[in-house]
């Protein structure tokens, strides 16, 4: 990349394009603005300044093909309430919103009538967020819904194939004062309400989750309490027709700080190339996990991911290993 970045997004736009947004250099200050990467040549290029430098933001595709970048982190621990979309006609950045609560390290997810629905995370002066919101791409406005049982930051959010979207885990407080959550809910768009569902084994945070093709969610990793001194190599997987979670095979390798990098391939299998020092893979049909060969000393925490065409994956920046955020990115090849 141009730019070195951790706690970025990487959107894959459809088109062999994926839009690289925002993160950070250090935590003090948000990257320079954004970049695509170009499959046919391997490049990456320099994109018009986003309207609003931020980290720890999401973004999301929508059915019109542009992005909307919601919330993140201005600076320290400034949140913001302030979005945008990307036209990838244009290639140019523009105002939306604003959303309902200033929010970073919060989770988004594209509902099946069009809608972004926006979750949790920390709002102003370390205020840990049990509300959600709409955003509407026919209006450009956000408005309130239901919210969560608890407040939640560090979590995972899927849409499952019925339409609902999973909540799962996550924290609230911090140092000291931190309380980790097993605990799950759903959220149904037709009655924008959550409700509680079987907790998961494991209190955990900074953990991903990805849907699989037969319908069931993969949660992989995360830590405890301790963080950096209780990474995970667990997991464990949401059966939907009975709303329970069930233990999963181990990972190869303990990893966290991996959310929004799983992948699922063509095949089926999942590619985790986040987290960790090495990339591997999960076979659900087998339910084994496999090290992927040529993928050591990754950037392995706050990297960011996006699936092309043919089950190509490219894997952009991160930090690690002793060492501040990466320009380096990766593909991955099936």
């Amino acid at each position: 990349m141009n730019v070195p970045r951790a706690v970025h997004t990487a959107t894959s736009l459809g088109d062999g394009r994926v839009l690289v947004a925002g993160g950070f250099t250090n935590p003090a200050n948000a990257a320079q603005g954004a970049e695509i990467f170009h499959s046919m040549t391997g490049r990456f290029s320099t994109l018009p300044r986003m309207v609003t430098l931020r980290h720890s933001h999401t973004a999301t595709l929508l059915p019109n093909g542009k992005v909307l970048i919601a919330g993140g982190y201005l600076a320290g621990t400034e949140t913001t309430a302030s979005s945008e979309l990307f036209d990838p006609a244009k290639n140019t950045f523009a105002p939306t919103g604003p959303m309902v609560a200033s929010r970073a390290g919060h989770v988004a997810v594209l509902l099946e009538n069009g809608k972004v629905l926006i979750a949790g995370g920390i709002g102003p002066e370390w205020s840990f967020l049990s509300n959600a919101e709409l955003y509407d791409p026919a209006t450009g406005t956000f408005s309130a819904t239901g919210g969560m049982a608890v407040q939640r930051e560090s979590h995972v959010a899927v849409r499952l194939q019925d339409g609902r979207v999973l909540v799962a885990g996550g924290h609230r407080g911090r140092r000291a004062d931190i309380t980790l959550h097993a605990s799950a809910e759903v959220y149904d768009a037709a009655t924008g309400a959550f409700k509680r569902v079987g907790d998961m084994r494991t209190r955990r945070h900074k953990h991903d989750g990805v849907v699989l093709n037969d319908g069931r969610v993969l949660v992989t990793g995360g830590a405890d309490e301790r963080d950096s001194d209780g990474v995970y190599d667990t997991t464990e997987l949401f059966d939907v027709k009975t709303e329970t979670f069930i233990p999963g095979a181990p990972m190869k390798l303990p990893r966290y700080k991996h959310n929004g990098t799983a992948t699922v391939l063509p095949n089926g299998v999942v590619l985790l190339a986040g987290g960790a020092a090495q990339a591997e893979t999960y076979d659900p049909v087998r339910n084994v996990f496999a090290i992927v060969s040529g993928t050591p000393r990754m950037a392995g925490q706050f990297s960011a991911s996006a699936r092309l065409s043919g089950g190509h994956v490219l894997i952009t920046g991160g930090y690690g290993y002793g060492t501040g955020p990466r320009a380096s990115a990766w593909l991955y090849r099936p």
